[in-house]
């Protein structure tokens, strides 16, 4: 190496240590074929010696022999280069050396891996792919993409990361799950005693709006409305085999993008909307345009109580245009008996029905619904804290349970953390069940599991105060509703209805019922 170093007259007086082209067929250990830079190179990493040591010399004195500062920095600049070069032609040799290593060793052959790979979840396959050459070919694979959950506790996932996923999978896509979800939810079908409980106040919601509306006050979503688009680009390949699609507290989310994504999949067969900013009546209108075979609905407001746009032409589109439904949840959206009835009596599939949290009804929509064709397969039905939810209603439905009607049911929940509403004034809150036949429930028909829990009395919110406000923006979205709607008859019944708080009186909303009375045996909207 020193030899390089000097000038040719000292070059003379020692010999070079520098392969030249008369020695090079001279090496046994090298190839023939191999060019001067490859034995310079084969050289220059087989020093034995201190190879840092002898090349930390060897640059200081070429730096000494240089004349200018100039010549100084260019060889600086060489040497990094050089060196820059050097390191990743030993990573990207080290790279492929392992990827070979991996093919060899892995027991699996490339197929078997992808199928593997697609039983992961979203995170577990970034981390594989990020693994080795080989692991991130079979990643890249669409099967690899069929189910892509990016929701996450706290917001980190863009557009552009949706965006990439979605494209990878292509026409394999069959599950999109997106956004910000706050915590666990618990399942219906975890409940394994068949218990009845009567607690104290407890905050029993679990993923619930006020958890919600809390979190969303700190925290902003950088998902914006247009990070479906890709579901209908490239003519909505990508939307078109789509299965599942499940969008949780996307802020920025309207009812155009909502209903643009909707449009692009054809073969949806479960959609859960949790504090997406859209309305329920364009929302059903989308799904019963588009969505045909859809079996699975679980849509929870982001305001509870506020959005009262569901009209009836809307459910009885929605009940023929979508037969297949068997799950129904529609929570904490401002719902009428008689409109609920149409849902319920219309879906003839349907076994889980979920209305906590929903404002306005009473109960009066179970009236007769287990003895005939549509609601009489219900398994499970959710009315947990429905402010106007009736003791009578509640004591009706559950003699009707005694009668023999509902003999599918395995799961009721009527409690209410504010208690259930009284028959003449729903202000009159009861806390007990004294008129409500619970042990004989239990003891004729022990498959239920049944939750009843109310506040004690001295525990009791005065809601008079808590919906004061509610009951303004009720009279002023009736209001609006007149002008919007255009039926005269609807907007009517509706106000009917909502001025009817505590008389304990249904003629309003029966009449509703009978007004849509139709004479076929497959839909009868007819109250008792």
């Amino acid at each position: 190496m020193d030899t390089l170093l000097h000038t040719p007259t000292s070059t003379a007086k020692r010999p070079c240590t520098c392969p030249s082209s008369n020695s090079q067929n001279n090496n046994p250990r090298l190839p023939p074929h191999l060019s001067q830079m490859d034995h310079l190179l084969h050289t220059f990493l087989n020093l034995t010696d201190s190879p840092s040591l002898s090349i930390d010399l060897s640059f200081d004195r070429l730096l000494d022999s240089s004349p200018s500062d100039a010549d100084h920095s260019l060889l600086i600049d060489l040497a990094l280069r050089l060196g820059s070069l050097l390191l990743e032609a030993g990573n990207r040799s080290a790279r492929k050396r392992a990827s070979k290593h991996n093919s060899l060793a892995w027991a699996l052959p490339p197929d078997l891996t992808i199928k593997v790979f697609s039983m992961l979840d979203t995170q577990s396959l970034c981390y594989a792919a990020a693994t080795c050459s080989m692991f991130n070919k079979c990643a890249m694979d669409p099967l690899c993409y069929a189910s892509i959950d990016l929701t996450t506790v706290v917001p980190k996932v863009n557009n552009a990361v949706v965006s990439t996923m979605i494209q990878r999978a292509g026409k394999a896509l069959q599950c999109l799950k997106l956004g910000v979800v706050p915590g666990p939810t618990a399942s219906i079908g975890s409940c394994q005693s068949l218990v009845y409980t009567i607690r104290n106040s407890v905050d029993v919601s679990n993923f619930s709006w006020i958890e919600k509306k809390t979190r969303q006050g700190k925290e902003s979503s950088i998902l914006t409305r247009s990070c479906l688009n890709p579901l209908s680009g490239d003519s909505g390949a990508a939307g078109t085999l789509l299965r599942r699609l499940h969008l949780y507290n996307i802020e920025r989310m309207d009812n155009t993008s909502l209903c643009m994504a909707l449009a692009a999949c054809p073969s949806l067969l479960d959609l859960e909307i949790v504090g997406l900013h859209v309305e329920l009546r364009q929302t059903l209108t989308s799904v019963s345009t588009y969505c045909h075979l859809i079996e699975r609905l679980f849509f929870e407001s982001s305001k509870t109580g506020r959005d009262d746009s569901l009209k009836l032409p809307t459910c009885f589109d929605f009940v023929n245009n979508c037969p297949h439904l068997t799950s129904l949840a529609l929570r904490g959206f401002k719902l009428h008996d008689y409109k609920v009835r149409i849902l319920v009596k219309g879906f003839r599939k349907l076994k889980y029905v979920d209305f906590s949290t929903s404002y306005s009804i009473t109960g009066a929509f179970l009236r007769n619904l287990g003895n005939c064709f549509g609601g009489n397969l219900l398994q499970v039905l959710n009315l947990r804290d429905c402010m106007h939810l009736k003791e009578v209603e509640v004591a009706r439905f559950f003699t009707a349970v005694l009668g023999g009607d509902f003999k599918f049911l395995r799961h009721l929940d009527i409690s209410n953390r504010e208690g259930l509403a009284s028959e003449g004034d729903w202000y009159e809150r009861c806390y007990s069940s004294s008129s409500i036949p619970l042990k004989q429930v239990l003891e004729e028909r022990p498959e239920i599991c049944l939750l009843a829990e109310f506040p004690s009395e001295g525990s009791f919110i005065n809601i008079e105060q808590m919906i004061d406000s509610d009951l303004e923006f009720s009279i002023s979205s009736q209001l609006s509703s007149h002008t919007s709607d255009g039926s005269l008859l609807m907007s009517s019944l509706e106000s009917s209805y909502n001025s009817d708080q505590g008389s304990g009186n249904e003629e309003g909303q029966d009449s509703g019922y009978a007004v849509y009375e139709e004479s076929s045996d497959e839909v009868d909207f007819l109250a008792v």
